[in-house]
């Protein structure tokens, strides 16, 4: 059923549906913002954030199977490397972001080469990689240069380079938008490329995987890499966009769970997936949040963890391939 306009997952690529439904959000996307709030396009900015963010993550744990739960070490390097630069060498935040994602991209080189090298996968795999976040975050609490558990305050700047991120929700939405299509046209890209296929092989049977000649430590770490240089660069945007860091923001474990948990709600190894987990568990997370003004502390997580289990009993799957299934039952792919 390969030729099924409506598949939205599997092999291929988002289906024609998948893709239709995009192409028609990006054009209505670049005229909305004009429309809105200056409270809901902030809204935007966040679904469209951690959208980007966990499609960086869906790169190693969704296509090549890796869980990891320490994504907040790649997305905090990228914050405070071009933070750093920025606040004492005036450096452009557009340089500190290719930067801060190069350190990143080396920390996940050399976190994937020690893990890959020895084997560690599944829980084996999530347990070192939260190790070295939360390493990450003691050195940030402990650190004056870091800020410490003060955290950095980023002043505003009236140079190009910060202002583009800092003067206007406007001008952050369309950084944003670029950055959240930029990681969909390179996903669906790899998804096309034997990288991709290999990827999928490794994560389906690693070992079958080997025997038909695929390096599965490469491929592993190539996903890696590929992902903590991109989950840097949004760690970067966070930065400017808040004017303010501090560690347990943007290194805690629940930075890592947050990109973990959008892309499998939605529908990990998909594109749309953390998309619409995004959407979802943003909106969600705002709309209970604001019920702590009267006297509902706490309910937000509440029903974080009632989309959590509806999710585990009703879609195992994720949202993308359960909605892919019912559209098409016969596929077998």
């Amino acid at each position: 059923m390969s030729g099924s306009p409506f598949r939205l997952s599997g092999p291929g690529a988002i289906g024609y549906v998948g893709w239709g439904i995009l192409v028609l959000a990006a054009c209505l996307s670049l005229v909305v913002p004009f429309l809105l709030s200056p409270y809901v396009l902030h809204l935007i900015i966040l679904v469209l954030l951690y959208a980007y963010l966990s499609q960086c993550w869906n790169i190693v744990g969704g296509y090549a199977g890796q869980l990891s739960l320490g994504h907040a070490l790649f997305f905090g390097t990228g914050a405070y490397t071009s933070t750093l630069l920025f606040l004492h060498y005036s450096v452009t935040p557009w340089a500190g972001m290719l930067i801060g994602a190069c350190c990143a991209a080396t920390l996940g080189l050399a976190i994937g080469f020690l893990c890959f090298r020895y084997g560690l996968k599944g829980p084996y795999f999530a347990l070192v990689t939260i190790a070295f976040a939360e390493m990450a975050r003691l050195v940030a609490l402990n650190v004056t240069v870091l800020g410490g558990a003060s955290g950095l305050q980023i002043p505003l700047h009236e140079g190009a380079g910060a202002a583009v991120f800092q003067l206007s929700n406007l001008s952050a939405y369309y950084v944003i938008y670029g950055m959240t299509i930029l990681s969909v046209l390179i996903v669906n890209a790899m998804r096309h490329n034997s990288i991709g296929y290999f990827l999928l092989a490794i994560r389906e049977d690693e070992l079958g995987a080997e025997a038909v000649g695929v390096n599965p430590r490469k491929y592993k770490l190539v996903s890696l890499v590929a992902s903590a240089f991109l989950t840097a660069l949004g760690g970067t945007f966070y930065a400017q966009y808040y004017l303010f860091l501090e560690p347990n923001s943007s290194l805690g474990i629940g930075v890592s769970i947050t990109f973990a948990v959008n892309a499998i709600i939605g529908g990990r190894g998909t594109i749309l997936g953390p998309i619409l987990g995004s959407l979802l568990l943003t909106l969600s997370g705002e709309f209970t949040r604001s019920l702590v003004t009267y006297g509902g502390a706490g309910v937000h997580m509440m029903i974080f963890g009632a989309i959590l289990m509806f999710t585990c009993i009703f879609l195992p799957e994720g949202m993308v391939p359960t909605i892919a299934k019912r559209l098409n039952p016969k596929r077998t792919c």
